[in-house]
């Protein structure tokens, strides 16, 4: 068994790009004809990903034409030249076969944004993990109005503004 696998990691591909279902992706195929031979581009969507090790392929389909066309592709075939993913999609299954009933913008996938490192790192900066009373606490904050709010912050500045003022003369005048 050990010499199989040995064998099947000697056929398979280093450089794999990381794509899942419900991502667009151009795979660059070979094809000959006759002596000659080209690369095919065909892209689509991803239905479904099946297998492991050098038996590991993948589906995709998209519609040409009004006519939906579905590949299956050997994800380490040598004919297949090279996986590109053009965008990633917003799914929560595994296996699209429900694309195959939808037509026109009904099987449309919703596409992931992907955030930036320097945006994830302020998220985990602005929310530190806290207990629930801290999140009610700061549900409520959000529930009042801006414009109150601000009323808050002018009358605080405008209190602190006369005690300071207030308390200054009081003192000199006591020392």
């Amino acid at each position: 068994m050990k010499r199989v696998m040995q064998i099947e990691q000697g056929e398979m591909k280093d450089q794999i790009p990381v794509f899942k279902s419900g991502d667009t992706v151009k795979v660059h195929v070979k094809i000959k004809e006759g002596d000659k031979e080209r690369v095919q581009v065909f892209q689509g969507t991803v239905i479904g990903r099946r297998g492991s090790g050098t038996g590991a392929t993948f589906t995709v389909r998209k519609t040409t034409y009004g006519i939906g066309v579905e590949r299956v592709f050997p994800l380490h075939s040598p004919n297949v030249s090279k996986i590109q993913r053009v965008r990633q999609g917003k799914v929560r299954q595994s296996k699209l076969y429900y694309l195959r009933d939808l037509t026109g913008k009904s099987a449309r996938i919703e596409e992931k944004l992907e955030e930036k490192p320097a945006e994830k790192k302020a998220k985990a900066e602005k929310k530190p993990k806290r207990g629930k009373k801290a999140k009610k606490a700061e549900k409520a904050e959000k529930a009042v109005k801006p414009e109150i709010k601000e009323e808050i912050k002018a009358t605080a500045k405008t209190e602190e503004k006369a005690e300071t003022k207030a308390a200054t003369p009081e003192e000199k005048s006591e020392e």
